[in-house]
């Protein structure tokens, strides 16, 4: 598929390729050197100013919003796309020129099982100075309800609900063009986009009290050479809506592209108020993270047990063992970022029998050593095959001791990712008893095979 950019204006073909089971969906380069690709996930994500941008190293892919809507609509997982520039082309603003091509040429099922995102607990993102709210609640199936609010009488209040993908996306989602204010125009252009914009790929609202004048002079700003004027609708040109509520159907297409890049599809009701890509973006940072929670969860956690790791999903973990295992329960984990873990202190400790006879005492080495092996959970998903690995601790910090720690008492430790680069580590730990800081250390480590 062959067109221009929105917002660079470049001349792009676009070439859709299938790929393998688990390969998942990457933008390729193939004007660049060693046809560098980027994986669509949000982790990749650099740009979310008038549109989604994704980079990795040399390859950068601005506005892949509507073509990850096209996938995610149509349930795609696993997708080459090659791009011979920076942009893929906009055509008419909507999803569809890409869905009509995919369709056209067919989708294959793979021999593999498909991987979704449950949300279990109802998740909230809310920016209150921009009144975007975004809730997700759980739900058998992928749903949105989502309501805009632009005090524009072209527009006024606006909102849909997508409740069955196979049903309503192609008919009633995919053909939802962009739209902008006319407003907006000249601000875009002088910060350098839309420079492929036209009244052909998107609908432009009219919100000036300046009549013809002001769209004769956004027509020179844009140098349109067909004729501009003022709509009887409230949009440019009268250009006439595909649906009557047709903004919001394309931010709802904006919302599902830009969730794609969970990297799984999920089952959830996604409630949106006014959100862009901004908060989008957020909330699809926000839901990977419990992606990959879950998904370490699901490789180590007990079935039986109602925390995150018990006991014996630690022993799977960590290769300590007694006397020298000593952490009890992770109760939180955000993998790479940070961990929360449990020690439960007793009298049958063996380090009692000496540390003091009488005056019983937790030793302070004994304490850095507990948050020490909090933080090896906290690399699970930081390091590929964990379990051939294993972690030498370079340096400790700022170590500072507050407070006794003795039998009876529950250690909760809380650790932070302040940074990792090639295979270096450090760490944030601090201890409490009671909600009473007992002890703090900063940590530098090295993961190394074993």
């Amino acid at each position: 598929m062959s067109g221009i950019g929105l917002h660079t204006g470049n001349p792009c073909t676009m070439t859709f390729n299938p790929a393998p089971p688990d390969h998942g969906i990457r933008f390729r380069r193939i004007d660049l050197a060693g046809q560098p690709s980027v994986i669509a996930d949000v982790d990749h994500v650099v740009d979310i100013s008038r549109g989604t941008t994704l980079q990795d190293g040399e390859a950068r892919v601005h506005t892949v919003e509507h073509v990850l809507a096209a996938f995610a609509g149509l349930q795609i997982d696993n997708m080459i796309v090659d791009l011979d520039n920076n942009e893929p082309p906009v055509f008419d603003g909507s999803a569809m020129p890409y869905v009509e091509r995919i369709l056209e040429v067919g989708i294959v099922d793979q021999d593999a099982d498909k991987v979704y995102l449950e949300v279990d607990q109802p998740m909230y993102l809310s920016e209150p100075e921009r009144g975007v709210d975004l809730v997700v609640t759980p739900s058998d199936e992928l749903r949105i309800t989502f309501m805009i609010d632009y005090n524009n009488p072209a527009l006024g209040t606006q909102y849909t609900t997508l409740i069955d993908l196979d049903k309503e996306f192609v008919k009633d989602y995919a053909p939802a063009r962009t739209f902008c204010f006319l407003s907006e125009v000249e601000m875009l252009k002088k910060a350098g986009l839309i420079k492929g914009g036209g009244l052909d790929n998107a609908v432009v609202i009219y919100d000036s009290d300046l009549g013809q004048v002001e769209v004769d002079r956004i027509k020179r700003v844009l140098d349109l050479k067909d004729d501009v004027f003022v709509g009887k609708n409230g949009i440019i040109n009268d250009v006439q809506l595909r649906y009557p509520n047709e903004p919001v159907r394309h931010k709802t297409l904006d919302l599902l592209g830009d969730l794609f890049l969970i990297g799984v599809p999920f089952k959830g009701h996604i409630l949106a108020a006014r959100s862009g890509h901004k908060s989008n973006v957020a909330l699809a940072k926000k839901m990977r993270e419990l992606y990959k929670k879950k998904r370490i969860a699901g490789k180590y956690a007990s079935k039986k047990s109602a925390f995150l790791f018990d006991i014996n999903s630690i022993l799977k973990i960590m290769p300590h063992r007694y006397p020298f295992l000593l952490i009890d329960r992770i109760i939180d984990l955000e993998p790479s970022k940070r961990v929360t873990a449990l020690k439960n202190v007793t009298i049958n400790e063996p380090f009692f029998q000496g540390h003091f006879p009488g005056h019983p005492i937790m030793p302070g080495v004994l304490i850095l050593e507990a948050m020490a092996q909090a933080g090896g959970v906290l690399l699970l998903n930081a390091i590929e095959d964990p379990q051939s690995k294993v972690v030498y601790f370079l340096a400790i910090d700022n170590a500072r001791f507050r407070k006794p720690v003795m039998p009876g008492d529950q250690l909760r430790f809380e650790l932070e990712m302040v940074s990792f680069r090639r295979n270096t580590c450090k760490m944030n730990a601090n201890a409490y008893v009671d909600g009473t800081l007992v002890c703090s250390a900063d940590f530098m480590a090295m993961v190394v095979d074993k």
